[in-house]
């Protein structure tokens, strides 16, 4: 390489890192015009094109040069990805597997392949991607964390935390390997001691966007927001384009805040710089659903959605958007994504949920079954199912949503050292007031409206008072079970053997609070537990507050209403299947509404509730 042409590249390679794309773009076409078989600059400039939305040349360019070096491994890295980003993952897997034979092979190609298969849920061969580089300590921090998160989906977390303990004895000072043993161990539901070393590797080695976010996740698990707020800002400052960092810090600043336009300040700075960064708009687009307003939503993604180029992603995510108000808009969407991938699990969902919206059942019907082949045990997919067969009056919805035979309402028993009901759900609600968000704002994402949900999982509490609690619940557990009996169909033909719970949290609700209608996805029983009531619901004069099964929680036509209430009392629990459609009406009272819910499922590992 010429003085002059390394020159130009160093100056390129600052605008490139500063986020100025325009500027880099038009010096990278000035170097290709003076040296135009130079294809380090062809993919640089692709990369540029690609970041300026322009992904019809970047892709033309990546195969010019292909043609000039076939085996370039960063140019079939490069091309990959674009073709990764558009859909067309068949030709791109052929060519991460052509770039990790290379000589040598490329480390981004390992890391894409290996995401691509965790994306697609195919954990066992992104493990088999990741395990070399990993195990032979050539991989750095984001590849060593699909590893573990490889190792996560195939249930294997204390395999993880053992493979990265050994690997660091061997290299006590390898700052990936300490990062990487702190991600294993967030996995694995030990954030106090991810915390600590993620916190000392932060000391002792170069901080990283990656392990800052790292570091995040040990404190939100912890419960130590204000210093994962912060880390979350150093992650970003690092790295403004990660945006599973500008979605946690949103929830961090919602919560304090509620305030959806504060929430997204940082990401909207991000996406000043990064206009064309599908993932950051994603990001923001699911921020201000999960702060309820769908059409503010879709329109910071309309634009990006009516391209022909636009990725299926994006148009999914359209998608989701346009269901809460425009379900014909949603299954346009649906039908341009599966038209890319025709066998998204995601896509093909969204299809189904607008078929509902537009009342066609039989169509419904036909996804779900489709659908329910892959994932029989998803929830939302039997409620979508069940939804279908209620608008067809199909008999068969019968046997999905027997109210009789699949609620269940009890009293819990009084747990040993208390005299009696009320003094334990006393100090409870005491113990539990703590755990709830002191500014007063809902969690993003969640069904609540007008109150607070717990972040943490109550079922693995050391608080002895609600300790206390989950074990009173084993034996209305147990009488569920022995309820609703055994059988083939969606609930019945999972009870056999131990159950587990599966997430637990209380929610306090306020005045004008309720549950918009919901269901549990990764669930099996779900239930509600009611520990503090206002006057006016304990006193049975009012329908405020009642907890309700059946209108479903998306558009559908017609409307469907709910079909059972059920009236809220200090210390009864409901159990009820994760596949019903519930939630709550708003109540008015200067007194709140506190309960805990958990979702229990089949115990695979034999240690039960």
């Amino acid at each position: 390489m010429s003085a002059p042409l390394a020159e130009s590249m160093r100056r390129i390679s600052g605008l490139l890192q500063s986020g100025d794309y325009g500027a880099a773009h038009a010096q990278l076409e000035a170097v290709l015009a003076a040296n135009p078989g130079y294809v380090e600059g062809m993919r640089l400039l692709a990369g540029t094109k690609q970041a300026l939305g322009e992904g019809a040349q970047a892709e033309a360019l990546l195969r010019r040069a292909l043609g000039i070096e076939p085996e370039s491994s960063a140019t079939l890295t490069t091309l990959a990805e674009l073709l990764l980003l558009s859909g067309r993952n068949a030709e791109a897997v052929l060519l991460l597997r052509r770039a990790l034979q290379g000589s040598p092979p490329h480390p981004r190609a390992a890391f894409l392949l290996a995401r691509h298969y965790l994306s697609t849920g195919q954990p066992a061969l992104a493990l088999e991607v990741a395990a070399p580089w990993c195990e032979g300590g050539r991989a750095d921090a984001d590849l060593a964390s699909l590893h573990v998160a490889a190792y996560a989906a195939l249930g294997r977390q204390s395999e993880a935390v053992a493979t990265y303990r050994r690997l660091l004895t061997h290299a006590p000072d390898n700052p990936v390997l300490s990062h990487t043993l702190a991600v294993a161990l967030n996995a694995a539901r030990l954030p106090a001691e991810a915390e600590r070393i993620a916190r000392q590797t932060l000391l002792r080695s170069a901080p990283t966007a990656a392990l800052h976010y790292t570091h995040a996740r040990s404190l939100l698990a912890l419960e130590r927001f204000d210093e994962a707020e912060l880390a979350l800002r150093e992650c970003v400052k690092l790295d403004p384009r990660r945006a599973e960092a500008h979605d946690r810090l949103a929830e961090l600043i919602w919560m304090r805040t509620g305030d959806i336009v504060e929430a997204t300040r940082c990401l909207d700075q991000a996406l000043e710089k990064l206009p064309h960064d599908d993932a950051l708009r994603g990001t923001k687009a699911a921020l201000l659903q999960g702060a309820g307003d769908a059409r503010a939503a879709f329109a910071c993604l309309a634009e990006r959605a009516a391209r022909p180029d636009c990725h299926p992603s994006m148009l999914i995510r359209a998608g989701l958007a346009a269901m809460d108000f425009d379900p014909a808009a949603a299954l346009e969407l649906a039908e341009r994504a599966l038209r890319a991938l025709p066998g998204n699990h995601t896509a093909r969902k969204l299809l189904c949920a607008a078929y509902l919206g537009l009342g066609d059942g039989g169509r419904a019907l036909t996804e779900c079954a489709t659908l329910l082949t892959a994932t029989p045990d998803d929830q939302y997919l039997i409620a979508m199912q069940t939804t279908a067969l209620r608008l067809l009056n199909d008999p068969r919805y019968e046997s999905f949503c027997d109210y009789d035979r699949m609620v269940l309402s009890m009293l819990i028993e009084t747990p040993r050292g208390w005299a009696d009901l009320g003094s334990f759900l006393s100090d409870l609600a005491a113990h539990l007031a703590p755990l709830h968000n002191p500014h007063g704002h809902r969690l993003l994402y969640q069904s609540l409206r007008r109150g607070t949900e717990t972040t943490q999982d109550l079922s693995r509490s050391e608080d002895p008072v609600i300790q206390a609690l989950f074990r009173a619940f084993a034996a209305p557990i147990a009488r569920y079970r022995e309820y609703i009996g055994q059988g083939q169909d969606a609930l019945r033909r999972r009870n056999r053997g131990a159950t587990r719970f599966n997430g637990a949290w209380s929610v306090r609700l306020r005045s004008d609070g309720y549950h918009t209608s919901h269901v549990h996805p990764r669930g099996w029983i779900s239930s509600a537990c009611y520990i503090q009531l206002p006057e006016s619901m304990r006193a049975g004069r009012t329908a405020e507050g009642t907890l309700s099964f059946g209108a479903p929680g998306m558009l559908t036509t017609p409307p469907l209403p709910a079909e059972l209430s059920v009236r809220p009392e200090t210390g009864l629990l409901v159990l009820f299947p994760s596949y019903f459609w519930h939630g709550t009406l708003p109540f008015h009272s200067d007194q709140p509404r506190l309960t805990v819910a958990f979702d229990a499922v089949p115990d695979s590992g034999g240690s039960g509730s």
